[in-house]
C-alpha cells in the first residue's frame, strides 16, 4: 500500500506549546533523528511538548514505535481510513475535490485549528526518502528569512537532468528568494549548447537548481491560498508553487549541497522506491 497523506510536516507554534508534527510514512528512525537534531544539533535545544503525526497505515505502524503521542491518516478514500481504524489509528478526513496538495494541507490547518503563526514543514509523497536535518533546514530558513514560503534546491551537474521535464528548476534572486520554477531547462546557457549543438553538458560554475519537492508554510498563506486563483503558468507548467509568485508572496530557497534521496518522477521511480519498501517490510 503506498502512503495516502501527500506529506510531511513539522510545526512549530509561538504561544507556550512546542509542538512536533509528521505526516506520511515516516520510520521511527527517522522521527527519532529529528528529535535527536532539534535537542542537540543546534545552539538552544528545542524538546517538543507534543508529538503528532499523520500518516499512512504502514507509516503510523513505524511511527507507533517512536512514541509519538497522536498519529493521524489524512484521507479522502473510506477505504483508507477503514484500514487506518482497523490498524487502531486516527483518521482525518480531508475532501474529495482539492485541485493541489496544498489545498489539502490548508484543509488540515483548518481542521486542527492551528494558529496563523503556526510554521509547517510539508514533505510531498514524491520525496519520501527526505532527510530530517533537510527538514529542519527549511524549517529554519522559513523563520529566518520572514518569507511566506520557503523549499529547497540543489546544483544539478547532469545534462540529461537538467534538461529533463520531471525535474524542476528554479531560479533565484540575489536575496534567494524563487524568481521562477520551470520544467524548462532554465536558466539556458546560450552560447555554450550552441556550441555543443544540443547541450551534452553544463557550462562551468553553471547556476542551475533541482527544486525539491519540500516546502515550509506560514498557516497564515494557507489560509489564504484557498482563495487564490490559479497563474496562467501554474496551469502549463503543472506547478503549484507558481501561484504563490503570481500574488506576489515570497519563497525562500535555501539550497543544499547534494541531492536527496531519489524521489518519484516516474512511474518507474514509483516501482524503485515500492520495491525498497517492500526489501524494508515497510509496504503492504
Amino acid at each position: 500500500m503506498l502512503p495516502v497523506s501527500h506529506s510531511a510536516c513539522i510545526m512549530t507554534n509561538h504561544d507556550k506549546r512546542k509542538i512536533l508534527l509528521a505526516v506520511t510514512g515516516l520510520s521511527p528512525q527517522i522521527v527519532t533523528e529529528t528529535l535527536y537534531a532539534l535537542a542537540v544539533g543546534q545552539d538552544t535545544p528545542w524538546i517538543p511538548d507534543e508529538i503528532h503525526l499523520i500518516t499512512s497505515c504502514e507509516g503510523a505502524e513505524r511511527a507507533r514505535l517512536s512514541g509519538a503521542e497522536e498519529i493521524w491518516v489524512a484521507t479522502d478514500h473510506p477505504e483508507v481510513r477503514a484500514a487506518a481504524e482497523a490498524h487502531e489509528v486516527a483518521a482525518l478526513m480531508t475532501r474529495s475535490d482539492h485541485p493541489t496538495g496544498t489545498d489539502r494541507l490548508a484543509e488540515v490547518v483548518e481542521q486542527r485549528g492551528w494558529g496563523s503563526d503556526t510554521i509547517i514543514v510539508n514533505v510531498q509523497g514524491d520525496e519520501p526518502l527526505i532527510e530530517p536535518e533537510v527538514i529542519l533546514q527549511t524549517a529554519r530558513q522559513l523563520a529566518a528569512s520572514g518569507a511566506d514560503i520557503a523549499t529547497v534546491a540543489h546544483p544539478i551537474n547532469d545534462a540529461v537532468d537538467f534538461f529533463n521535464p520531471n525535474v524542476v528548476k528554479v531560479v533565484c534572486r540575489a536575496d534567494g528568494d524563487a524568481a521562477y520554477f520551470s520544467r524548462a531547462p532554465i536558466p539556458y546557457a546560450r552560447d555554450h549548447f550552441a556550441r555543443e549543438d544540443g547541450g551534452k553538458t553544463l557550462p562551468a560554475g553553471f547556476p542551475a537548481y533541482r527544486h525539491v519537492g519540500l516546502y515550509a508554510y506560514r498557516a497564515s498563506f494557507l489560509k489564504a491560498y484557498a482563495g487564490l486563483s490559479a497563474a496562467p503558468t501554474e496551469h502549463f507548467e503543472s506547478l503549484e508553487q507558481l501561484r504563490a509568485l503570481w500574488h506576489g508572496y515570497r519563497i525562500s530557497v535555501t539550497l543544499i549541497d547534494a541531492a536527496p534521496a531519489p524521489g518519484v518522477d516516474t512511474p518507474e521511480d514509483a516501482e524503485r522506491m515500492r520495491k525498497l519498501f517492500d526489501r524494508a517490510g515497510n509496504s503492504e
